[in-house]
């Protein structure tokens, strides 16, 4: 590991058949606030309201396959590698990408959204129609109502 600054951590790591990989981190120091600068100027616009867990999932899956489709990893166990987590894991990330178009891009432009668990029962489903009629009624139910299980 190189720093690069103290604001990111760039990372190299090599898989076991001899690949390269390296990453660059944006990290926030123990002690160390970069912002107190940026907020001594009046001018400066607020941070955008943080993105749903599921808008970034959804976004981090579509970024993955690209990935896989220009070679960069050669599959999902490199991708579980670099970044420390299960192919499990991965596997059900991958999975958004079962859903219909559709339903993906009102994922990645929802305000606030449901949990990544209660959405993988309509991964399985091999419909898209099926899937958009589902993720309708997901979607309509108000917060009061229990979230019933589909499939």
């Amino acid at each position: 590991m190189q720093r690069g600054n103290t604001e990111s951590l760039m990372m190299t790591m090599q898989t076991k058949d001899g690949e390269l990989h390296a990453a660059q981190v944006e990290m926030m120091l123990s002690g160390w606030t970069p912002r107190v600068r940026e907020q001594t100027d009046p001018s400066r616009t607020p941070p955008p309201a943080r993105l749903p867990r599921i808008t970034r999932l959804m976004a981090l899956a579509i970024k993955f396959q690209d990935m896989v489709d220009r070679g960069e990893v050669r599959d999902y166990a490199d991708i579980a590698r670099l970044g420390y987590v299960t192919r499990a894991r991965i596997t059900q990330i991958m999975n958004l990408l079962h859903l219909a178009p559709e339903v993906q891009e009102e994922i990645l432009f929802l305000k606030s959204a449901p949990s990544e668990r209660s959405l993988r029962p309509l991964t399985v489903q091999p419909f898209w129609d099926q899937q958009i009629r589902l993720w309708r009624r997901f979607t309509q139910q108000t917060p009061s109502e229990p979230r019933r299980r589909s499939g």
